[in-house]
């Protein structure tokens, strides 16, 4: 991306010499519904945008950002400015400021295929367009001209004039319209990065939200394609029960007016907190039957970007050093509300079931950072939106809950909100206030948790007498940063029933290598200890020998559900340090997950299953270890209550398992309707989520796709046939696959997705094999040519992983050796995949010792 960066020190001085009162964005959309392609260079509409803004030192020089095709004119305080003189095609060139400034930009910016800026679909459903924009961490400058950077808030006012019989949302409320223009309410002071702008024939339900005096306008957008299975009431109901959380525990009124919610199509993201106008992938709308864990997931994503309003939206950090002040906040906060507020009170066990699987493996790769991150530029930002930044700082948090206790922690939120209100903040201004108000050492906490890297393995150590009696129980902290940790040790026994239950708990301040917990000695002794029992602090939880082997038989019997999905993760962790053979994992599941009650929990446990057998398994195991789950996924899915979410959940994995003639034949019948599992319904998302396998393994050809296609001749109905299209083993397949995602930009940003995800099955290493030495010919004109989404998706997801040998590990090296002076962004992505790489032949090693 020449040109297109910019750094944390280009933005620090811009921030010293700049303020900015206000914006006018005035956009011409008419053009997106222009039958006849441009006929040369991108499809373009009209912005033209007004700043004022103010300088510290009158006759300094300095800078606005704008990517577009074509400027057309440029005016400083009266003064018309050459396009091609002050313009090179990111920046636009500011000399000779004046204490009060007032800059106009006539542009010609392009629609976006890929995500980011104005981005425009085409229904191939009924043909129509849809707009939308997204920006962060810095794409506003895609659309309109601006000083992109997190700490230049200013009001907005946004103009927008659409085609005929469109809908338009922006940030603010529509103040008038008169023919096809529309004008929007001024913003409270916000980042450009959260501005926003939806316009198309979007299908739209109003609703309200009121407590006390304060009334909220609420609205939620879907294309008219999907308004059939828009189940609004049901996003409405949990906005509201968040409002009346929110309101309760932050004692500061929602600061932006309306409240509209738009579910969007070629989404990069699972949501965008922009204020007044959240956006979110159209995915969220469920064209078929699927499980709680589904709509917890949507759930969990509405507070998420909810809790923006305030963490983010009203208190934003001033660069993205401290990204971590809005996402840990706001991830921690989805979580937290859900629990408090909704129907989905199990919510921490997803969360430390798979939320922490995200953490765990980010932060033990070399790209691992502390969750305030050095942020050079924006490309180093625009890949922290990570595992640590979200996961593991939302898993910090609840530790910090723990520490400084509930209260506090919600006091000095409701204090920092206060103090900081329409500003920006960095790591100091809440560390100062929660010292405050908790009385507790922020600083030493906060050099311990938040400045430094890495995750801490916990593992008990327990001494028994004759008579089975605790006498010491200690836990060892392992780790390069031996962190202070407030956990709780929970010992479990047997019931005579069979059920294991823990019968005594205990919390207690972990420092140092070794920490007694003196409150438990006496207590019989244990059949399980369990470490971070109720998984208040963020750390890898390791077994004592009798625990694990109590596990191998009992881990079913758990009755906590928290506790269990604890010990799954443990053991998954086990599994991927190569501590534990990947077969030894597979056997716990085959005895144990036909009993897990929590199905969020069990769709992470197929996924590990797959995860175990397809990467981390000796290679001469997998086939065997593959047949045997599929055996596993068919008889759990006989034997499962008709019609149950947990019966949904083993067809899913049946078919993502599939490996037998057999398998292939029952999953034809069930779509041709031929076979029948009572209970299973074969909606039309689950016909696709059957076609992938049999399109993988070559058990149907392009024909059935296409009939399927016409079938579902819709946007969801495309990327699944893209995605099957690009699955068939036939080297013809993949070269094409390959050209249309290397050779050509021609393919939207989900269809990029598709046809990666389709190309990269496990079971055609050797079909995949050719494109291992290409990978690394093209990588570097890749992200020098594409943006930086399809950059990411390109570079992460074709690298030859399923080349899991030495000389893969081998070929990166020399990769990296030899572009020194690559993009650092790029050598990072190169750098994580080659670690997971190394990772799983050590597992591989570990399994093959086993067998």
């Amino acid at each position: 991306m020449p040109g297109e960066n910019l750094s944390r020190d280009e933005a620090r001085e811009r921030a010293e010499l700049l303020s900015v009162d206000g914006y006018e964005v005035v956009l011409d959309l008419r053009s997106a519904v222009d039958e006849a392609e441009p006929a040369e260079g991108p499809r373009t509409f009209r912005s033209v945008t007004t700043v004022r803004f103010r300088a510290a030192a009158p006759g300094a020089a300095s800078f606005a950002d704008l990517i577009a095709p074509r400027v057309n004119s440029v005016t400083l305080n009266g003064r018309e400015l050459d396009p091609a003189v002050v313009f090179d095609g990111a920046r636009i060139a500011l000399d000779g400021l004046a204490s009060e400034n007032v800059l106009v930009v006539d542009a010609d910016c392009a629609y976006s295929r890929t995500g980011e800026g104005m981005h425009r679909f085409v229904d191939p459903e009924d043909g129509e367009v849809y707009l939308y924009t997204q920006y962060e961490p810095a794409d506003a400058r895609r659309v309109y001209a601006n000083f992109e950077q997190p700490d230049l808030k200013a009001p907005y006012r946004f103009e927008v004039t659409a085609p005929e019989g469109w809908q338009v949302w922006s940030n603010g409320a529509e103040e008038s319209r008169e023919g096809q223009t529309r004008r929007f309410a001024e913003t409270a002071p916000i980042s450009t990065y959260i501005t926003c702008v939806v316009a198309g024939p979007y299908h739209y339900v109003t609703d309200s939200y009121t407590r006390g005096d304060l009334t909220i306008p609420l609205g939620a957008i879907c294309r008219k394609g999907l308004a059939k299975h828009f189940d609004a009431d049901e996003v409405f109901l949990v906005t509201k029960q968040g409002f009346d959380l929110f309101h309760e525990i932050f004692d500061y009124p929602y600061p932006f007016g309306k409240y509209d919610q738009a579910f969007v199509p070629e989404y990069n993201l699972g949501a965008m907190e922009n204020p007044g106008m959240v956006t979110f992938r159209e995915e969220y709308i469920f064209r078929g039957k699927v499980t709680q864990a589904s709509y917890e997931r949507r759930a969990n994503t509405i507070l998420h970007e909810m809790a923006h309003m305030w963490f983010g939206d009203l208190v934003t950090m001033k660069w993205w050093d401290d990204l971590w002040l809005k996402e840990s906040f706001a991830d921690f906060m989805g979580s937290f509300a859900l629990v408090e507020a909704t129907r989905f009170d199990q919510a921490w066990v997803t969360f430390a079931n798979s939320r922490k699987a995200w953490a765990y493996r980010a932060d033990q790769l070399p790209s691992t950072h502390p969750i305030t991150a050095d942020i050079r530029d924006l490309e180093d930002a625009k890949l922290n939106f990570d595992g640590i930044t979200y996961a593991k700082g939302a898993a910090v948090l609840k530790q910090l809950v723990a520490y400084v206790g509930r209260d506090a922690f919600l006091e000095g939120a409701r204090r920092y909100f206060k103090a900081n209100a329409y500003g920006n903040t960095t790591l100091d201004d809440l560390l100062s206030v929660l010292g405050e108000v908790s009385g507790r050492d922020m600083a030493e906490w906060s050099r311990a948790w938040l400045q430094t890297a890495g995750v801490n393995a916990l593992t008990p150590v327990v001494t028994c007498d004759a008579g089975g009696r605790v006498t010491e129980l200690a836990v060892v902290q392992d780790g390069d940063e031996l962190r202070p940790h407030r956990v709780a040790v929970g010992l479990y026994r047997l019931d005579p029933d069979g059920a294991l239950v823990r019968y005594a708990r205990a919390e207690a301040d972990v420092a140092g290598v070794r920490t007694v917990v003196s409150e438990l000695t006496g207590q019989e002794k244990p059949a399980l200890v369990l470490v971070n029992d109720e998984d208040l602090t963020y750390c890898k939880i390791r077994f004592d020998e009798a625990s694990l082997a109590t596990l191998r038989s009992h881990l079913g019997s758990v009755t906590d559900p928290l506790s269990r999905a604890l010990c799954w993760s443990a053991l998954w962790n086990l599994t991927r340090d190569g501590l534990m053979p990947a077969r030894d994992f597979v056997s716990l599941v085959l005895a144990h997950a036909g009993r897990e009650t929590d199905v969020g929990v069990l769709q992470m446990l197929h996924a590990q299953a797959l995860t175990a057998v397809t990467r981390y398994a000796a290679p001469d195991w997998r086939e065997q270890g593959g047949k045997v789950l599929a055996a596993c996924a068919l008889q759990e899915l006989r034997f499962a209550e008709p019609g149950s979410e947990h019966q949904l959940t083993w067809a899913r994995f049946f078919a993502s398992g599939a490996a037998t003639e057999g398998d292939f034949q029952l999953l034809l019948g069930l779509l041709e309707g031929t076979a029948r599992i009572d209970g299973l319904e074969v909606d039309q998302e689950l016909r696709w989520d059957f076609l992938l396998p049999l399109a993988a393994h070559g058990a149907i050809g392009e024909e059935v796709l296409a009939a399927e296609l016409a079938r579902d001749d819709t946007a969801s109905g495309k990327r699944h046939q893209v995605r099957c299209m690009a699955a068939r083993p036939s080297a013809a397949v993949k070269d094409q696959a390959w050209a249309a995602v290397v050779e050509s930009d021609a393919l939207s940003n989900a269809l990029v997705e598709a046809t990666i995800a389709g190309m990269q099955q496990s079971s055609q290493r050797g079909l995949l094999a050719p494109y291992a030495e290409p990978y690394f010919a093209v990588i570097e004109r890749i992200w020098a040519d594409r943006s930086i989404q399809i950059g990411m998706d390109v570079v992460r997801g074709l690298y030859p992983s399923l080349q899991d040998s030495q000389a893969t590990v081998d070929a990166t090296d020399a990769w990296l050796a030899a572009h020194a002076d690559a993009a650092p962004a790029l050598r990072r992505l190169v750098l994580e995949s080659r670690d997971d790489l190394a990772r799983a032949l050590r597992a591989q090693a570990c399994d093959v010792a086993a067998g």
